[in-house]
């Protein structure tokens, strides 16, 4: 046996069935088991799986501390599932400290990408950095991510454009994937933006017959492991058509679609999605009440990162007219150099104060629905017997200390376990 959690105050289960997702009134509540003599524990297994949770007691009429290869106390703490971030781009060079004075003094998202700003400022900067220095920079973000709580999360391209620069970032990101202990889901995402001197249509077509089918044959070899494909549908961009064309190519190829849409236009970005049965959307400030509906009937999970609509003064995503329709509400830190944030819990915290969110919805949409965003419903965001031993443990009595204290995730988390193996332990 690997791990053993005892007397523990709560043990955070999210939910005591086995469901790959949560919607509606079931996000209302979170299953927690709490003990008051003798506490709860949670018993992990040597391949990295949750062996039994309960009773501490009961728990010690299973297996002997010495039958572990790790023991942690957890009297007077909380246990919760790790962190799913459904939606980061770590993988670029530089930064865009300067826009954020201009988008403090009024100016818009699309102005600052329109002026060479934005996307454009961080591929130049990434493009001329070395293959070692972005998995440098990408080891660091991806190491504050994981001591923050995050045990999983979906990493993208984007700022490479070009095609061998996008392979370039595939690799980086591959290469972090099989040498860090965070999980990553890897996403293709070379329609960030339109490159220098194309058009919209000239770089559809080179991500269909370029790009992508190079990316099959690297998944062939055994060279990449990308899950998902993602595109910028918006206006200036890529129009719904062109986005649909790439999506479905990627689609073809084993990926998962997974995408940026309804952002800054409403483009009917869901109900096109929905059509493509997407796993998952991202952003969604714009998305149409049809394209809400199409959503829930097609299963799709509602990706929302309230950093984004925080930073850039967006009119936040609508977080309640979604769960109330029954469309899984998923969240994303949409970690990059315009939305710099590693830390999911400041990302609950937001969502509960600017998107109207409970604190068990937070958490859910943190944990099993961001799981589920990346196909991973079944086996993480939970602590229930079967699933990964993805744990947190924080220095409180009641778990939701982790949302309500802003900015102090540093002070309350103890412990980080990725697979049963303790990965971060904090010196406090």
């Amino acid at each position: 046996m690997k791990l053993l959690i005892h007397s523990a105050k709560q043990v955070v289960t999210v939910s005591n069935k086995d469901v790959t997702f949560l919607s509606g009134q079931s996000m209302k509540s979170v299953d927690v088991l709490e003990n008051n003599n003798g506490g709860v524990a949670v018993a992990v297994d040597s391949d990295g799986k949750i062996a039994a949770v309960g009773n501490t007691e009961y728990i010690r009429e299973l297996w002997k501390d010495s039958d572990f290869e790790a023991v942690i106390d957890a009297t007077g703490k909380c246990v919760l599932p790790g962190f799913v971030d459904a939606h980061t781009h770590p993988v670029w060079a530089g930064d865009r400290v300067h826009e954020f004075a201009m988008k403090l003094a009024g100016a818009s998202y699309l102005e600052i990408h329109n002026s060479g700003g934005g996307i454009y400022f961080t591929v130049d900067s990434t493009v001329r950095c070395s293959a070692e220095g972005l998995y440098k920079t990408l080891k660091d973000r991806l190491m504050k991510m994981l001591e923050a709580g995050t045990t999983t999360v979906e990493c993208k391209t984007g700022y490479g454009l070009e095609t061998e620069a996008e392979l370039l970032l595939l690799k980086v990101l591959q290469r972090a994937k099989e040498e860090l202990p965070i999980e990553m889901s890897i996403t293709y995402c070379g329609a960030h933006a339109v490159p220098r001197g194309r058009t919209p249509q000239e770089a559809t077509e080179i991500i269909i017959r370029d790009q992508i089918p190079r990316i099959k044959t690297m998944m062939k070899q055994k060279v990449l492991c990308v899950e998902n494909i993602d595109v910028f549908c918006e206006n200036s961009v890529f129009d719904t058509e062109q986005s649909r064309r790439i999506l479905q190519a990627g689609k073809e190829i084993g990926l998962r679609i997974n995408f940026h849409g309804d952002e800054l236009t409403a483009m009917k970005s869901a109900e096109m999605g929905a059509q493509l049965e997407a796993t998952a959307i991202s952003h969604l400030e714009e998305v149409s009440k049809k394209g809400i509906e199409a959503m829930a009937m097609s299963g799709t999970v509602a990706v929302l990162l309230p950093t984004t609509a925080y930073i850039m003064h967006l009119r936040p995503p609508p977080a309640r007219q979604l769960i109330e329709a029954a469309v899984p509400v998923a969240l994303g830190s949409d970690f990059n150099p315009n939305a710099h944030c590693l830390a999911m819990p400041t990302v609950m915290n937001l969502a509960c104060v600017m998107l109207s969110m409970s604190m068990p919805e937070a958490l859910i949409a943190a944990t099993l629905n961001a799981a589920a965003s990346l196909g991973r419903g079944s086996t993480h965001g939970a602590i229930q017997k079967g699933r990964v031993g993805d744990l947190i443990i924080i220095n409180a009595d009641k778990w939701e200390h982790i949302i309500y204290q802003l900015g102090s995730h540093n002070h309350l988390i103890d412990f980080v376990v990725k697979n049963g193996k303790i990965v971060h332990r904090s010196i406090n």
